[in-house]
């Protein structure tokens, strides 16, 4: 760790706010695949979890959805401080945080994973299909829709815990990632590329965090 980056450390450790316990990462396709993007992101992980986060959340946005399953494949393979789950689109069609594909070895139930992946699970999909089985659930009889609140939705999202700070490399667009779970977030984006992401822009991105006075839409 260089001298700026131990100046960032000890300033952020002494920083009387708290730093944020779920942090989300939204990464874009062209950029986890760009030569040394994978290890930035298995080290992004261990800072996030050194410097006070307890859950984190990585958002891959993809264009070209055949790529998704070379990605899913990285991903898993990665050297990871905390249990790991990965969910692609085809989770978003069984929706809810259940659901997972036949070839899924991550090691723990998606309800306790510290650490959660998805790629190519848009916001709008994931969304839409907590929308239709709420409406399935409705038409069943289970649901009344008189009754239907907020956590009647979130309860049917893949991954339905809200991030504190979410983290953004590049243009300065949330590409498509959670859009219900996002709405209080405390948004950070910097012009780094990803495959140039140090040590130092994390913790810029969570002193930033703690000096900032948060409303939740207050």
């Amino acid at each position: 760790m260089g001298l700026y980056d131990r100046y960032l450390a000890v300033r952020q450790r002494l920083h009387d706010g708290d730093p944020p316990s779920h942090v989300a990462i939204v990464i874009t396709e062209r950029d986890l695949l760009a030569d040394g993007a994978f290890d930035t992101l298995a080290d992004a992980l261990r800072w996030a979890f050194e410097y006070g986060a307890t859950r984190v959340t990585v958002s891959v946005s993809v264009l070209d959805e055949s790529v998704v399953p070379a990605i899913t494949r990285e991903i898993r393979r990665l050297d990871t401080p905390e249990p790991l789950v990965v969910r692609g689109p085809e989770d978003a069609v069984e929706s809810g945080p259940d659901s997972s594909d036949d070839t899924d070895t991550s090691p723990t139930d998606p309800e306790d994973a510290p650490v959660r992946a998805t790629v190519g699970l848009g916001g709008k999909a994931e969304f839409a299909a907590a929308v239709r089985e709420l409406a399935e659930d409705v038409a069943a009889g289970a649901v009344d829709p008189a009754a239907i609140d907020a956590d009647d939705v979130s309860d049917r999202l893949v991954f339905p815990e809200e991030p504190d700070l979410l983290i953004k490399t590049g243009a300065e667009r949330l590409s498509d990632f959670a859009i219900w779970q996002s709405v209080y977030a405390e948004l950070y984006f910097t012009d780094v590329n990803w495959r140039d992401f140090r040590r130092r822009d994390y913790l810029r991105a969570v002193l930033e965090y703690q000096d900032r006075q948060r409303r939740f839409g207050r």
